[in-house]
């Protein structure tokens, strides 16, 4: 299925919740917020969140440093 993710297109399995998708994207759940279709999505969320198809995703990094 595509979804788009921080304004790119992307093709990804179907059947996937938002934590799997994060490890599809080999990114790490504890250092990322996520908006899906101009919404904030709660962490406790992700597991019962399933991707659907077209959806639109913003996820945000954090970068410690100092």
């Amino acid at each position: 299925m595509i979804v788009k993710i921080n304004g790119d297109p992307r093709e990804i399995p179907d059947g996937l919740n938002v934590t799997a998708l994060l490890d599809h994207l080999k990114m790490r759940g504890d250092r990322v917020a996520i908006e899906r279709n101009l919404d904030i999505l709660p962490r406790t969320l992700w597991n019962e969140t399933q991707v659907q198809s077209n959806d639109s995703f913003e996820i945000v990094h954090f970068v410690g440093g100092g």
